[in-house]
């Protein structure tokens, strides 16, 4: 590089956005990057998520790819130390932590909602596997995988919301909206089931109204995590 090497804040930086300026720069590393060039950038956004004009060092620790993808870019000058704009609503001390440990910026949710997503899928197909057998210990694992879907889904109703806030600055979407209505719709079925199941063991042996409502409630459950699982790979996987 030239010994006058230019400097960017992350004011300067957050122009090169593509819009304001027409050139697309990234920063890393205390470093400035034209990307302007690359086709994953070329709608100034990197996988839907990542937006350019901003210090992506901390994201790129948790990106499946490691920084040698900067090679293929030029460098185009230094990157003071500064807050960046996309990280103005969060408090300083929690910029550090993520610096530190980078997962907790993004993992947490994605690592937690697959339990309930997973254990939303087995309940009904116990369920249905003790109703084509008669054996009561299938019936009882339906029940103790509501337990556990229950309890994943309060832990992800956690987690959400925190990424949502940490990641997207709590701006609604429609996919951000979707997963709040479904999760909601999945927790109320998933309270249900564990209620009317710890009140009534034999609700599914009585082969009445009572076990047919109480079997559809648990089929809904497919098509509900479907769902939300569906709308979460689109914000995690956009592409």
């Amino acid at each position: 590089m030239a010994a006058e090497e230019k400097t960017f804040t992350s004011e300067d930086l957050g122009r090169h956005n593509g819009r304001e300026e027409p050139t697309i720069y990234i920063g890393h590393g205390g470093f400035v990057y034209d990307v302007t060039s690359s086709k994953f950038w070329k709608t100034g956004q990197h996988m839907k998520r990542h937006p350019s004009g901003t210090d992506l060092t901390a994201e790129i620790k948790g990106a499946p790819h490691g920084v040698e993808v900067l090679e293929r870019v030029p460098r185009v000058g230094r990157l003071v130390p500064g807050k960046d704009p996309a990280d103005a609503h969060l408090p300083d001390f929690l910029l550090e932590l993520f610096r530190k440990v980078p997962m907790l910026r993004r993992h947490p949710h994605p690592m937690t909602v697959h339990f309930p997503l997973a254990f939303g899928l087995a309940v009904p197909l116990f369920n249905l596997l003790y109703l084509f057998t008669g054996k009561p210990a299938l019936e009882a694992t339906a029940f103790h995988m509501t337990v556990l879907a229950l309890l994943g889904t309060l832990v992800a109703m956690v987690t959400g919301p925190y990424a949502w806030w940490v990641n997207y600055g709590a701006k609604l979407s429609f996919n951000i909206k979707v997963k709040m209505s479904f999760s909601v719709i999945l927790l109320t079925v998933l309270i249900s089931l564990f209620v009317w199941r710890l009140s009534n063991e034999t609700v599914l042996a009585g082969r009445d109204a009572a076990m047919a409502a109480y079997l559809f409630l648990s089929l809904l459950l497919p098509l509900v995590v479907g769902v939300l699982g569906w709308f979460g790979a689109k914000m995690t996987f956009p592409h």
